[in-house]
């Protein structure tokens, strides 16, 4: 097993069979033609092509949009297509732009709803680290083994989506609070480093994902707590045997990997002298 197999992981789509799915004319995700089937029960909504999927054109305002969605989600979710609500919206944006990088948003969509229609999700990971005699320690967490999605797996040690009303850096440090309890005069140092990239594709569709990642180095004898119940435990591991365990195992979380390989990088665990290092740093940005 190797990095590479960890970075193929994360993008296994394959878009051949996917239709567009269209808001006013610009392409906002990927829809597969068995759901693309299923909102043919909402002609007022979603107009069903042969080769598209698009919302309705009288639906011409964000606020419109996400009102007549949400209905249709309820009801798919009524009927079990749509699975693990959560109640938190997350920005549609075109496949071109971010959160942050000048996109208008043009609907908002129930958070469980996004991977069916292919939608563009952005996150925040964070990278908790501590400087030992013995070198660098990742704190990393397992994943409570009630969540929805990948229960009882390895995680970073913050990680959450970018839902609708946040910054970026606002979502970080809520999410320090509450999935490590770090006190806000601490979060606030943590080092924006870049983003890593994918296109994976499961059983509830399609995510062509970006992680925005941060890195904090942490004092000696911190000592991280979930406040949220998302997080079972922490353990604070030598930088070596995190990289083996997501070189030689699935115990991490997919994405997770990328997260970390990205930081293995650039803290030189990972160097030129690899024989993988380019394929490496071109798969983390797809």
């Amino acid at each position: 097993m190797s990095f590479l197999d960890r970075i193929a992981a994360c993008n296994n789509a394959d878009l051949t069979p996917l239709l567009p799915f269209t808001i006013a004319g610009r392409q906002v995700g990927w829809v597969a033609p068995g759901f693309a089937e299923r909102l043919v029960a909402f002609p007022d909504v979603f107009a069903v092509g042969g080769v598209t999927v698009a919302l309705a054109p009288h639906l011409d305002t964000p606020a419109r949009r996400s009102a007549a969605v949400e209905r249709a989600l309820e009801r798919l979710a009524a009927d079990g297509v749509v699975k693990g609500w959560r109640g938190e919206r997350y920005p549609v944006l075109p496949l071109s732009s971010g959160p942050q990088g000048g996109g208008k948003m043009l609907m908002a969509m129930e958070r469980a709803a996004i991977p069916h229609f292919g939608i563009r999700a952005y996150g925040v990971h964070m990278n908790g680290f501590v400087r030992r005699r013995g070198g660098i320690h990742l704190w990393i967490g397992r994943r409570a083994k009630d969540k929805p999605t990948y229960p009882g797996m390895l995680d970073n040690m913050v990680a959450g989506g970018q839902p609708v009303g946040l910054s970026v850096k606002e979502n970080l440090l809520k999410e320090c609070r509450e999935e490590a309890a770090i006190p806000r005069a601490l979060s606030r140092r943590a080092r924006p480093v870049g983003m890593v990239s994918y296109g994976y594709q499961g059983p509830d569709g399609f995510k062509p994902d970006v992680l925005y990642c941060y890195d904090l180095e942490l004092p000696p004898d911190f000592k991280p707590r979930n406040t949220d119940g998302e997080i079972e435990s922490f353990r604070l591991w030598p930088l070596a045997k995190v990289a083996a365990t997501v070189r030689d195992t699935e115990k991490f979380k997919f994405n997770c990997n990328l997260v970390i390989i990205d930081f293995l990088v650039r803290h030189g665990a990972i160097g030129p002298d690899d024989k993988d290092y380019l394929a490496i740093c071109q798969g983390l940005r797809r």
